[in-house]
C-alpha cells in the first residue's frame, strides 16, 4: 500500500491535482484500476496536507453487474457510494448497434458521471487511467487517427465546470493488478459484449511485442510525452 500511495502522491504533487477543500468523485467501474484508485486516495486522505473529501460513483450501464461488494468495500473505508442506473448498454448495443461501441459508450458515461458528481457537490473527478493507458492512448491516436495526442493528467471541463484528475499515471497495470489481488479488492466481472475485442487491445498486444525487443520502450514514450510537453503533461513542480 505504501508504494501505491507514494506513487499516487508524487503524481498528484507533480500536476497539482488536489487543492485544500476539494470534494473528489472517484469513478468506480468495478474494475481493478478504479478500486485501487479509491483505496489509494482513501489512504492518502488520512495524511495528505491538502485536506479533501471523497465520493465514490458508479455509472451502471445496464449490463447486469452486481456492485454490492463494492458498496460493502466503500463502507469499510468510510467513503460514501452512489450507483447511477442508466440504459447506456441498451442505447449503444441494441438501439444504435455501434460498430465502434467504445466511443459512444465513453461519451455517455462521461456525461453521466459529470452529472452525478456535480449533484453530489464534487468539484473534481478522479479517473483510474494509469501509465499503460496513457502510452496506449498516445499510440492509438497515431495509428488510428494520424495525430499526436493523449488525455491530460488534469483536465478542466468548462461546460460542466468540473475538473478531471488522473492520480495513477505513475503506476503500471501489473503493479495495480498485483495490489488488487493481494488486497482481495472486490473486482466486479466485466460483462461488456465488446470486452477484449477493442482497438485498445490491438495496441496493447503491439506494445507487448515491441517491449519484448525494446524493454524500455513504454518508459521512453511516457518520458517523451512529459518532455515535449504534450498538452498539459509538463510537470509543474
Amino acid at each position: 500500500m505504501q508504494n501505491i500511495m507514494s506513487r499516487m502522491r508524487r503524481c498528484i504533487d507533480d500536476y497539482e491535482m488536489i487543492a485544500p477543500g476539494d470534494k473528489i468523485a472517484v469513478g468506480i467501474s468495478g474494475g481493478k484500476d478504479s478500486l485501487v484508485l479509491l483505496a489509494g486516495l482513501a489512504g492518502l486522505r488520512r495524511f495528505y496536507p491538502n485536506k479533501f473529501e471523497l465520493q465514490a460513483v458508479t455509472i451502471d450501464l445496464g449490463m447486469g453487474m452486481d456492485f454490492s461488494p463494492v458498496e460493502q468495500f466503500c463502507r469499510g473505508i468510510d467513503v460514501p457510494y452512489t450507483v447511477v442506473k442508466t440504459q447506456i448498454k441498451e442505447v449503444v448495443f441494441d438501439v444504435r448497434r455501434e460498430e465502434n461501441p467504445c466511443s459512444l459508450c465513453a461519451r455517455m458515461r462521461k456525461g453521466a458521471i459529470n452529472d452525478a458528481s456535480i449533484a453530489a457537490g464534487c468539484n473534481k473527478i478522479a479517473l483510474g487511467h494509469h501509465f499503460d493507458d496513457a502510452v496506449e492512448t498516445f499510440i492509438m491516436n497515431q495509428v488510428f487517427e494520424g495525430r499526436i495526442g493523449c488525455f491530460d493528467p488534469v483536465t478542466y471541463m468548462s461546460r460542466a465546470n468540473i475538473t478531471q484528475i488522473r492520480p495513477m499515471l505513475y503506476m503500471g497495470e501489473n503493479m495495480i493488478a498485483a495490489f488488487a489481488e493481494r488486497e482481495n479488492l472486490p473486482v466486479v466481472k466485466n460483462t461488456c459484449p465488446a470486452d477484449g475485442e477493442t482497438r485498445r487491445e490491438e495496441i496493447k498486444k503491439l506494445l507487448s511485442e515491441l517491449s519484448e525487443k525494446y524493454p524500455d520502450y513504454k518508459n521512453k514514450i511516457f518520458t517523451a510525452m512529459q518532455r515535449l510537453p504534450l498538452g498539459n503533461w509538463a510537470v509543474k513542480k
